[in-house]
């Protein structure tokens, strides 16, 4: 007996009422990114291990899945490799690996291509993306992501535009419940100096990023054994627990800042985007200063900002922020970037359970043609001929069927229409068209439902 087929874990299938939906997600986003004046571009799937190693972290590396140099990939290694474990072994056996994100992919392409790159060079980018993660609620080994990203000037106008961006693409979705959440890397720094350990930065940074999943004394446990003293936990706890608006916040965050000069420049980074999302009149009630805000990446240097739903359980569905080093790990140095990344399975998720689909789709087929035999059906292809070109999407039956399989069929794709062609129909030169939700017929000619259709 053959065996039983399956997936992979963490991956999934889409059939087509999914990738309807998935389609709808994705032609909104891409819409909004050539709105606002970005390019398309693509990067391979697979990447040499030496531009993706060393981008993420620790932990980021762990999760890159590398592949088996072709052919005989142990001919290079020896006894001793295996004896040493993995480290020691995986560059003998894989030096190219799928890509873990696209922005480290795109900083090697902008490096590859600057001299035939006009800066600032703004692309957006749609593809999947893999990681050995341990699959669960939102979050899966393959997945799409949808990036903007803008390199090449410093100006924060970038920032906010990009957070025009996210108020755009979710209003369009009719997604209303969701926080983006906004700080810096900048004034994770002067936290850290706060609490006299800013030689352990990525520590801090790792252990305060946990702070909503195992909740505020465990934090405080792991800070200690980084050497943040007891009086210097109160401090940042009272600074973390600060209430209010934005402004209230960041005045907070200012006078505690007084002797960090980083800090200070992260605080008015954020002030400063701030006023330009009111210039280009974007609402900022959904836009909170949240400084314990990490993210997991570590080439972020400056503002970072994530977005969550509020009204279900569900991770980040988009995320990012400024990178000013990324490209001079390539050997370009001083081009600064930053960038957006949506999460388009999470998105799907949210909006499923939401139910904030649309109820119709406009790529589904509005017209199925009837085919009863022969003569109805070389009539019928014409008619077809006519239809598609005036832009409307029209199908056959493909083969001569009784008319209740040719309404199943239609009923089943969700086809909003069925046109009736029969030896009566052809000789009047009238059809009958049905519509498939309420049932009710009307008679006219090819030419007056083509113009009901459009």
């Amino acid at each position: 007996m053959a065996q039983k087929p399956s997936l992979p874990k963490g991956t999934r299938d889409f059939g087509p009422a999914q990738m309807l939906k998935r389609d709808y997600i994705l032609n909104t986003i891409r819409s909004v990114f050539k709105k606002y004046g970005f390019m398309p571009l693509e990067t391979p799937a697979i990447e040499n291990l030496s531009v993706l190693t060393g981008k993420y972290g620790d932990e980021g590396d762990q999760l890159l899945f590398r592949i088996l140099n072709s052919g005989d990939f142990l001919k290079k290694t020896s006894a001793g490799d295996f004896e040493e474990g993995a480290k020691a072994l995986s560059p003998k056996i894989a030096e190219k690996g799928l890509k873990y994100d696209l922005t480290v992919p795109f900083a090697r392409y902008v490096v590859m291509n600057r001299g035939e790159i006009t800066f600032p060079f703004k692309r957006y980018q749609i593809q999947p993306v893999w990681r050995a993660d341990r699959p669960q609620k939102g979050r899966y080994r393959e997945f799409y992501q949808c990036d903007a990203d803008v390199v090449g000037t410093d100006s924060l106008i970038c920032e906010a535009e990009l957070m025009a961006i996210v108020n755009e693409v979710y209003t369009q979705l009719n997604f209303n419940d969701y926080k983006v959440s906004i700080s810096s890397r900048k004034v994770l720094e002067g936290l850290a100096a706060l609490c006299e350990v800013s030689d352990k930065f990525t520590a801090f940074c790792v252990i305060l990023d946990k702070l909503d999943k195992i909740g505020e004394e465990r934090v405080a446990e792991e800070l200690s054994t980084i050497g943040v003293s007891s009086q210097n936990l109160e401090k940042l706890k009272e600074l973390l627990n600060t209430t209010g608006s934005n402004q209230e916040k960041l005045d907070t965050f200012r006078e505690a800042f007084a002797n960090s000069e980083v800090g200070l420049a992260g605080l008015d980074e954020l002030s400063e985007t701030f006023e330009h999302l009111k210039s280009l009149k974007i609402t900022t009630d959904q836009i909170i200063f949240d400084p314990t805000l990490a993210r997991g990446l570590s080439y972020y240097t400056g503002i970072i900002y994530e977005v969550k739903p509020t009204s279900i359980s569900m991770g980040t569905i988009t995320a990012g922020g400024r990178y000013d080093n990324l490209t001079g790990v390539f050997g370009m140095e001083g081009v600064s970037g930053v960038g957006i990344s949506f999460g388009i399975d999470r998105i799907y998720d949210s909006l499923e359970e939401l139910n904030l689909f649309p109820e119709t789709n406009s790529d589904i087929t509005q017209i199925l043609i009837t085919n009863f035999d022969k003569e109805s059906e070389a009539h019928a292809l014409g008619i077809l001929a006519k239809l598609r070109s005036k832009n409307i999407k029209a199908e056959i039956f493909p083969e001569a069927a009784k008319l209740k399989k040719q309404l199943n069929y239609a009923n089943n794709k969700g086809i909003a229409h069925v046109l009736m062609v029969g030896s009566r129909e052809i000789e009047s030169g009238e059809y009958v068209l049905k519509n498939m939700e309420t049932g009710d017929q009307q008679t006219a000619t090819i030419d007056a439902l083509a113009n009901l259709l459009s």
